[in-house]
């Protein structure tokens, strides 16, 4: 009998998302454009916030599927609140990750110890997968109010004040600029809605973590086109999409960044592990930035169960 090959679960979630990618979707963006629920992160049936990549997985099985609610659970949790998951239904994998540590003998023949990476997966489903639930489980979260015009979001407003980045707006381009450790922005009335440049807002400012004391990445970002610059942009990609969830802003794709795709293709292509580590990343710079808030009341309550 042929030993059982182990899952290469950083290989299947990778080409996943490039599979996507190369469908011009973003996973990261698709599910509000088509849901007529505000931005969310998926929810654990607890009420707690998954993370970084998981939130891709979950957001891409929910575009795919067209499930409507933000809570996920295991068959066994199912079963425990008295429901059932409906037959033949199909599992979506969310992953955990860790280190196990081994003692192994060095080149002198000495002993020490070796922290060994690893990741898990298991399954979950949608709420909407399900029957017998008690019925405050399939309620979807409760539409909050659009900003369709250009009037300022006073709750995502003090989240950036209390930042206590330093904004420059006019002009005609929105981005960080290292050197002065300053956001650049066009004003409001230049986007043709107020998501859009809350959105953007957002996005600049998860660039902004990047120094040393706040969230340093273990790469330079370099210059337009290269590997690492396309990486920087994927963080804050993903960073800007987190936050919009935990704000409530509607995230919808920037038209200048339509050219990174190819590049992040690229990236992907070339490193399984590297979508991982980018939203392991967005995550730690979203983080740091409620980290700065004098208040939890600011986000969502998705927002404040974050774990």
């Amino acid at each position: 009998m042929e030993p059982k090959t182990k899952r290469d679960f950083y290989s299947e979630i990778t080409n996943a998302i490039i599979a996507d990618l190369e469908k011009g979707v973003r996973p990261w963006v698709k599910p509000w454009e088509s849901s007529n629920a505000f931005p969310c992160r998926p929810l654990r049936i607890t009420g707690e916030s998954y993370r970084g990549i998981n939130i891709l997985l979950l957001w891409s099985a929910a575009q795919r599927q067209g499930y409507r609610s933000p809570y996920w659970l295991t068959f066994k949790q199912a079963q425990h609140l008295g429901g059932h998951i409906r037959k033949d239904e199909k599992s979506t994998i969310v992953v955990f990750s860790g280190t196990l540590t081994r003692t192994e003998q060095d080149e002198r023949g000495e002993l020490e110890e070796k922290a060994i990476p690893f990741l898990k997966a298991y399954s979950v489903f949608n709420i909407d997968q399900t029957d017998g639930l008690p019925e405050r489980f399939h309620a979807t979260v409760e539409d909050a109010p659009r900003l369709h015009d250009n009037d300022r979001n006073e709750m995502v407003d003090q989240f950036v004040t209390n930042t206590n980045a330093k904004l420059c707006h006019g002009g005609e381009r929105a981005f960080y600029s290292p050197l002065e450790d300053q956001v650049h922005m066009p004003d409001l009335e230049r986007f043709k809605d107020a998501d859009a440049y809350y959105a953007t807002m957002l996005h600049e400012l998860t660039h902004w973590t990047i120094r040393d004391e706040r969230c340093p990445r273990k790469f330079r970002s370099s210059i337009f086109g290269t590997a690492n610059y396309a990486r920087e942009e994927l963080i804050a990609e993903l960073g800007a999409a987190f936050l919009c969830a935990d704000l409530q802003i509607s995230l919808t794709p920037r038209p200048d960044h339509a050219e990174y795709i190819a590049n992040w293709l690229e990236v992907l292509r070339n490193d399984k592990r590297a979508i991982f580590h980018a939203a392991a990343t967005a995550q730690r710079a979203a983080d740091f930035l409620h980290s700065l808030q004098q208040s939890e009341h600011a986000g969502s309550e998705s927002a404040r169960k974050i774990a």
